[in-house]
């Protein structure tokens, strides 16, 4: 009987590279993940994609007031899944002239026996008519936090911009309310010593 080569110790050797490779492709999988965030954030921001609305604007001048147009606005509200807040636009609707300062309010209310801290991301749709929706006032520009049971109105002050495209005639300004990571630990904690 011939003796035949023990190819065992090489095949191991074989599965450990390629469980190597894998490992490297899931960690550079992940890191790419996370790098994501950012980069979708400057191209929304550069572009004006995802109806991403700019910061805070302040006029050096009121805009003028185009009498001759009306655009109408919707107000929505969401909350993340594991936000365990009430939270809804006082005015579902508004119609205003371009150049026009608004004025709405949005309700929220900690349903929980506990201090919660939210952040809220706007949202503006269509996208592409995002750069011209100009908030001057915004709950979205702080944190908001809430106390247990705590109930809080939350202003909006808005222009829409003159130069908004003339085929637009309905915005829908949406806001999504998150927990702030690690506020419900702290902020409990800090209640009950």
């Amino acid at each position: 009987m011939t003796a035949q080569p023990d190819n065992n110790h090489s095949g191991g050797d074989d599965n450990k590279k390629v469980v190597t490779r894998l490992m490297f492709i899931v960690i550079g999988m992940f890191a790419f993940g996370f790098a994501l965030v950012p980069i979708y954030d400057v191209f929304c921001d550069i572009t004006g994609l995802n109806g991403k609305t700019q910061g805070q604007v302040s006029f050096s001048e009121q805009p003028k007031v185009d009498m001759t147009r009306e655009v109408h606005i919707q107000f929505v509200a969401s909350l993340n899944e594991s936000m365990p807040w009430e939270f809804h636009p006082m005015t579902k609707t508004v119609t205003v002239h371009p150049g026009e300062s608004m004025k709405i309010e949005y309700l929220a209310r900690n349903m929980t026996d506990h201090a919660i801290i939210g952040n809220a991301v706007p949202s503006v749709a269509p996208g592409l008519a995002a750069p011209y929706f100009q908030k001057t006032e915004c709950f979205c520009f702080t944190e908001q936090k809430l106390e247990a049971g705590e109930e809080k109105r939350m202003p909006v002050v808005f222009v829409v911009d003159p130069e908004l495209p003339e085929d637009v005639e309905t915005l829908t300004l949406s806001y999504t309310f998150f927990i702030k990571p690690g506020s419900e630990t702290i902020t409990t904690s800090a209640l009950h010593p």
